[in-house]
Formats: C-alpha cells, structure tokens, sequence
C-alpha cells in the first residue's frame, strides 16, 4: 500500500514527544475534521492540566468540530463506527481513554473487551482515522498495582490498534519512525535538495501528506493485519531462474514406522514410501517484507513459572525433573497453558545448502547430496529418528553459496527470497497443526558459514567457533580444519567495512541455508510455534534473526550442544541453556530427534501426576491401580503431507 493510499494511522510517542502537533499536522489539509478528545477534565485545582488542555484547544482550527468522550468511554467505538468515507477523525489519544476506561465510576468494566471492539471499529472504519497515544511500554514496570494495570491496558490498547491500523508511527524527540510500513521517500527530506535550501526541521512539515484525499482502498486490497508483517504493492520484479508466481512447498514425507534399508545402491535415489521430489528454493512474490524491529509475539510470561512451580506438588519421587524443569516451563510458556502437553504432531525441517570455496574444506563432494537421498527414503539417522518420533520430514534445497572470501556469499535479492521461502515452510507447518519444529541441515561448508555468521554478529575469534574436521572415515584433518579458519578470516577481513546488519551478514557471510533458517525462525515466531534447535547452522540462524526479530530466540530451545564450540557461544549469547551434555554428533536435527523422547516423557509427567497426597492429593492404598491402559486421542500416524496428532495414553479418573 502506498503512503497516499494511508486511511488509518496510529501515532505513538511519549511525553512531549510532539506526537499530537505531527497528528494534527496529517489531517490539517481536510476539508473537515472531528477532534474526538478523550481526556477527563480533571481537577478543577490542577492548573497545569487545565493549561496543557487549553493548548490543545487552541491549537485547532475553527473549522474543527470537536467530540468529548471523557463521560463514556464507550462513546468512542460509536463514533468511529458512525464515520463515514467523507470524515476525517483525529483521536487524541488513548492513553486519556484508558485512564477513563479505568476509572472506578465506570466499574465493573471489561477493559479487554472494550479494547477489542475499538479495535475491530478501526478495523471496518471507512472514514479517514488518526489515532494518537502515548507509549508508555520504555519505561520501568510501575510499582502500584493502579500504575500496572494502566500500562498494561494502555500497551493492549496499543497493540490491538496497532494491529488494525494500515500505518503507524512512532515519534520520539520531535521525529518520526514509520514502523508499519517502511517509512515513505516523501517522510523524510528529499536528498536532492540544494545545499543552500536546508530543509525544514520541523518534524509535522516531514510528515504531512496528502493521504487525506485518497480514495478509500476496497475491502479486498486492505493491507492485512498484524503488526510484524508488512506488505507492499507492486512485488519486486522476480528474476526468470528463480521462478515466479504461486510457489509449491515441499512434500512432508511421514514413515508408519522406521523403515527397512532399500534394496538400491546408497548413492542411487531414494525409493519407497519416503520417495519424493525436493523442490528447489523459488522467489516468493507476496510482497512479504522481512526487516529489523519486528514486533513478533512472545511466549506467555506467567505460565512458564506457575509450571514448574506446580511441579513441587505434584507426587513425583526424589528431587524430581531436575534440568528437564526448563522443558516443562520452556511448553508452558509456547502453550499458554500452566499444564502443557507433550507435542503430537513435530516436523522436521531438512535445509541443504552447499557453500562453494574454502568453507567446505575436508568435506566429501556430494556428501549433502547423499544425505538428502537418505533421507527421502527413509535410510540414515535423521530419517529412521524421525519415524521412531512419529514426526514428518520436509527437505528443502537453499541455493549453493559462492565462496565466501572472494565476494558476496548470496545476492541480495536471493537473500530476501530465503527469507520468504523459510517463513513460508513455517506458516504451512502452522497450518497443518504442527505444535513443534526441529530445525535441520546438511551441506558442505555450513559450520565454517555459521562459523563466520558467530563472528561477525558475537565478534568471536574462527579457530575459536570451528569444530574440528571429521572426514567420512572418522580421521581428523587438521588441514582443512585450518583451510576454514583461514576462509572465514579472510571473509571477515573482506567485509571488515560492511554493515552488520543481518541481511547484509546472511548475503555477505552466511548464504542461503541460514537465511532459509532464518526465515523459518521468523515464520515460526509469528506463528507461535516452538523450534529445537540442533546444530552450527540453526544456532547462526537464531544469531541473525535476533537482529530483525528479538522474540525469536524465546521461541527456541537446545536440547544439546553436541560438543561443538560454535553452537556453546551462540547458546550463551542467546541465553539459551542446553538441557543435556551428551556430546552427540549425530548431524543436525538428529541429536534434536534423539532427545525428544526424553522432553516427551518430562511433559507427560508434569501433565498426568497427581498432587502429592500431603497436599490434597489422592492417596491410593488399595490393590487397584491408579491408571489405565493408554488410549489414542486422536488418529493414527500421519499420511503423506500432514502432521496430525498422536497423543499419549491419559490417566483414568
């Protein structure tokens, strides 16, 4: 969507910000314009606030009709549902709106409730809509319960509209941000301006358009919600080799059970009921715009805690779960529920990418390539965990990346289409029920490339993050070992004047399997989907998408660091703890897959216990036995192309 194509428009800012003068100054060109001031009067003795009113008031034109909805705050919602696509409203602001909501003469009230229907009223508004607030979410936690329940219902608020506006702003020290879309060329002043002819600072002047005449957008074209993802229109052009148009992800390949080893060479392509073509990485055309400062949900705050804290009553021996705790807290968190279930229905990701030059040093030619085969059939550790987890399997090819130390490990516009591939695979996983992705990858130089990501984003020393060269017959070649701290030294002087941001470090650096894995990152924290990282290359990945999305890493947990000192230092940096040291090097994803029935069995037990009898619990002396044979919740293992669920047997009443 287009700047002069902006309908509704949420203005944030804090105190003084100058939020309310840009505001005003977006609306001032209308013919008409209805102020709807939600501030209560105050105190008649409070001089100040008096004074800060009256500058408001004086601030608006004659021409403005102004609306009061102090005396009921659900006045709001019926004026801007009653709005029409010839009225321009300037809502000033929420934070008096809120204060109103709570106030003990309108109680009992459902502020959440409230705030829905004010969002939803902005979201089917056909008028021209300015709202203003303050931003109150970059201060300290207040330390009144009345104070906490005003940030907390002001940052609802906040959000609810964010989430329904077409744009929003932030202002801060007189100057604007645009947060939802990208800020517009015509924001900011035009570079070309001569030198002599500064321009204005003022910061109403830089945003003032004219969107206020545009025509309304059919409720077809408006921008989709959400306040992490934004869309634009035209789609960037998509080049020839990349492909274009509708994209098809790849197959989910789900064994009934671990399969026999096939009767072809293993080199030779898979066959089998695991048998499927691997679609190669395309360019998406949505319009999916992936940038720094994402708003993407977080994990629920309360309920990790009351987890494990309810794991001192329940009726389990000895010391309990111990370091399997963070497991329990870790589901209840991603579920939103103080009594999470262990997860059904789990993919698996499988990203190849081979990196050209002197990352893969040591590496077999066509190793990746062999492992993909395996496991499309079913054969190898990957594949024969996976069907052990009841968990689907979806391979994916992220283009080959060129070396390193000589340029630019990916083109830019490549590094943009792994980014919206990976997201994709991540909403498609959603869609079909997934509750839990394990991020996995095989290729040729992918540890000296998440090796050189560690570096660039953590300033960690090569020799220091690079694991040891393990060839195909279990010997250490020290040689390569050093052919690779010497590739990502010198990529890392090559960029040494680069920016460090984290598409200029996957393009530059890291290549097309950790973009990929980025992407999924991203696409799995929009969707509320937890992922168990496992290895050099979703560890860089979570390096990276800290940088667009910081929620990111909270929707992450490792089971092991296998041994490998890259995947110790991104774990620390995260703040991510492993929750074994078993040292397994299995190939990334399978020592994930090996773990699982370890983090399954914590969760069945936080789930299906008892509480202790001391605590209330029952106590069952008899010969009866407290439980019965486990019975299937759901269907049975899933068909090609889904992840139903498989639950585990439930304790009897």
């Amino acid at each position: 969507m287009s700047v002069d194509a902006w309908h509704t428009l949420l203005v944030l800012g804090g105190i003084r910000s100058g939020k309310s003068e840009i505001a005003e100054a977006l609306v001032a060109d209308a013919p008409t314009v209805r102020y709807v001031a939600t501030a209560p009067a105050g105190d008649p003795e409070d001089t100040e606030w008096a004074a800060r009113l009256a500058t408001h008031r004086a601030r608006r034109p004659g021409s403005w009709t102004t609306e009061e909805t102090a005396a009921n705050p659900g006045r709001l919602v019926e004026v801007i549902a009653a709005a029409g696509p010839n009225d321009t409203l300037l809502v000033d602001d929420l934070g008096g709106w809120v204060t109103v909501l709570l106030d003990p003469a309108h109680q009992p009230a459902d502020d959440t409730a409230t705030i829905a229907e004010l969002a939803a009223a902005v979201r089917s508004s056909t008028a021209r809509l300015v709202l203003v607030s303050p931003e109150v979410g970059l201060s300290l936690v207040p330390t009144t319960p009345l104070g906490r329940a005003f940030t907390d219902a002001l940052g609802a608020a906040n959000r609810a509209v964010a989430d329904a506006c077409d744009a929003v702003a932030l202002v801060v020290a007189g100057q604007t941000t645009w947060l939802k879309p990208a800020a517009p060329a015509h924001a900011v002043p035009p570079a070309a301006a001569p030198p002599e002819a500064e321009p204005s600072r003022d910061a109403a002047s830089q945003v003032a358009t004219s969107w206020a005449t545009a025509p309304r957008p059919a409720p077809d074209q408006a921008a989709p919600t959400g306040a992490a993802v934004n869309r634009t229109a035209p789609a960037q052009a998509v080049p020839a080799d990349l492909g274009a148009g509708d994209v098809t992800l790849p197959e989910v390949l789900t064994p009934a059970a671990a399969p026999a080893p096939a009767p072809a060479a293993p080199d030779a392509p898979g066959t089998g009921d695991w048998a499927a073509p691997t679609m190669a990485l395309p360019m998406i055309a949505t319009g999916l715009v992936i940038q720094p400062g994402m708003e993407l949900p977080m994990p629920d705050d309360y309920t990790g805690p009351q987890a494990v804290d309810r794991l001192a009553t329940l009726d389990i021996p000895g010391a309990g779960l111990g370091v399997l705790e963070q497991v329990v807290g870790f589901a209840a968190a991603t579920q939103g529920t103080s009594t999470p279930r262990p997860w059904d229905s789990v993919r698996v990701l499988l990203i190849r990418g081979d990196h050209e030059g002197g990352a893969s040093a040591g590496a077999t030619p066509g190793a990746s390539a062999r492992r993909a085969r395996q496991a499309r059939a079913g054969r190898g550790a990957l594949a024969r965990l996976a069907a052990e987890n009841r968990a689907g399997l979806q391979i994916v090819e992220a283009p080959v990346s060129a070396p390193m130390e000589d340029g630019p490990a990916l083109p830019a516009d490549e590094v943009e289409a792994a980014l919206r591939y990976g997201w994709r695979l991540a909403e498609q996983a959603a869609d079909a029920g997934v509750q839990l992705l394990v991020l996995a990858a095989c290729g040729a130089g992918a540890e000296a490339a998440a090796a050189a990501v560690l570096a660039a984003t953590a300033g960690a020393e090569p020799p220091t993050v690079l694991g040891r060269v393990v060839t195909e017959q279990g010997e250490i070649d020290d040689t390569a070992w050093m052919v690779r701290c010497a590739t990502v030294r010198d990529a890392l002087h090559r960029t040494r004047r680069s920016a460090r941001e984290a598409k200029d470090v996957l393009a530059e650096l890291g290549g097309g399997d950790i973009a990929l894995a980025t992407g999924v990152l991203l696409g799995a924290t929009a969707r509320k989907v937890p992922v168990l990282l496992d290895g050099p290359v979703g560890t860089a990945a979570a390096m990276v998408s800290r940088d667009l999305a910081g929620q990111a890493r909270h929707w992450c947990l490792l089971p092991d660091h296998g041994g490998r000192p890259g995947v110790r230092l991104a774990a620390d940096v995260l703040g991510l703890t492993p929750l074994v040291d078993l040292r397994l090097d299995l190939g990334e994803g399978a020592t994930a897959l090996a773990a699982l029935p370890l983090l399954r069995s914590a969760l069945t037990l936080a789930a299906t216990l008892p509480v202790h009898p001391s605590l209330g619990g029952p106590d069952d002396d008899g010969d009866e036995p407290d439980f019965a044979e486990p019975e299937p919740a759901g269907p049975g293992p899933t068909t090609v192309g889904t992840d139903e669920p498989v639950s585990p047997g439930r304790r009897a009443d």
